[in-house]
C-alpha cells in the first residue's frame, strides 16, 4: 500500500531536530511521496535542502503564500520567479487568497494570485490553492482561466458541497486533511458525495493533526489516519483509498 502526502511543510522549525525520524515514520506507515509547498522567500532554501536530503520522497513546489503578501509583494514575486526559472519544481504553491485575519492587502493578493496562476500555465504545473474566507474571490479569478488547462488542488478543503462541485468543474482536485476527523467539520457529508478519484490526501504538517492527535505536531505519517477515515466514510478499503488518491496525486504532479 502506497500513500501520498500532497501538502506538508517539513522544512519548518518544528522538524529541525528529528526530520529523518519523521520521514522514516512516514515510510513505515506506507507514505512514499511527500509534496512540499513553499511559503515565501524565507523558506525556499530550507525546503530545497530537505528535498535534496530526501530526493526519493520529498518534492518541492514554489509560490508566495497569501498571508505573506505585503508591501514588498513584487520583490517577493520576482524572487519566486527566479527560483522557478533555475530549479525544478512540481507545482506552484501554495498560493491563493486569505481573508481570515486581514483584508488590508486583498488587492495585492489578487494581483499575486493571478500572476502565479499564469506561471502554472506557463510551466504546465498544478496550482495549489490556499482558500480561507475567500471562495468567491478565488472562484472569480480561476474562472478567468477557464478552458486554459489550469489545474491543481484546493488544499485543506473546508467549503460547502456546492463549492466542491464548482471546484471540480474547473478541473481541480480537493485536498482532504486532518480536519475530516473533527467531529463538526461537515466534511463527511461532502466526501460521501464525491468520487474518490476527485480527492487527494494531505497533512499540512505541522498543522491540523487528525484525531486522536489533535493539538500535537502533525506529520506525514498521519496520512494513514486520514485515509482510514475516508475509507470509513466511503465504505471502501484503506487500500483502495491509498491506490486511488496516490494515482491522482502522481498524475497531477507528473511524477
Amino acid at each position: 500500500m502506497i500513500l501520498t502526502d500532497t501538502h506538508a511543510h517539513l522544512y519548518l522549525e518544528e522538524f529541525k531536530d528529528d526530520l529523518s525520524f519523521v520521514i522514516q515514520r512516514a515510510a513505515d506507515n506506507g507514505i512514499k511521496n511527500i509534496f512540499l509547498p513553499n511559503i515565501d522567500n524565507t523558506t525556499v532554501e530550507e525546503m530545497m535542502n530537505v528535498c535534496k536530503l530526501f530526493p526519493e520522497t520529498c518534492f518541492p513546489m514554489i509560490g508566495l503564500h497569501p498571508t505573506s503578501v505585503k508591501e514588498d509583494f513584487q520583490e517577493q514575486l520576482n524572487q519566486m520567479k527566479q527560483w522557478l526559472d533555475r530549479e525544478k519544481f512540481v507545482g506552484i504553491g501554495e498560493i491563493g487568497i486569505d481573508l481570515y485575519w486581514d483584508k488590508t492587502f486583498l488587492h495585492e493578493q489578487e494581483i499575486v494570485f493571478r500572476e502565479q496562476l499564469s506561471w502554472a500555465l506557463q510551466f504546465n504545473l498544478p496550482a495549489i490553492i490556499h482558500m480561507r474566507k475567500s471562495f468567491d474571490q478565488i472562484y472569480k479569478i480561476i474562472r478567468e482561466f477557464k478552458n486554459t488547462g489550469l489545474h491543481g488542488i484546493f488544499h485543506c478543503y473546508g467549503g460547502t458541497e456546492i463549492q466542491a462541485k464548482q471546484i471540480l468543474e474547473l478541473g481541480f482536485k480537493i485536498g482532504i486533511g486532518g480536519v475530516v476527523t473533527y467531529k463538526n467539520s461537515g466534511l463527511e457529508k461532502i466526501i460521501a458525495e464525491l468520487d474518490i478519484s476527485d480527492l487527494v490526501l494531505e497533512t499540512d504538517s505541522p498543522y491540523l493533526s487528525p484525531v486522536p492527535l489533535r493539538g500535537k505536531r502533525n506529520e506525514s505519517a498521519n496520512i494513514l489516519l486520514i485515509a482510514k477515515k475516508i475509507a470509513e466514510i466511503k465504505n471502501i478499503s484503506v487500500e483502495e483509498v491509498a491506490e486511488k488518491t496516490t494515482a491522482t496525486a502522481l498524475q497531477l504532479f507528473q511524477i
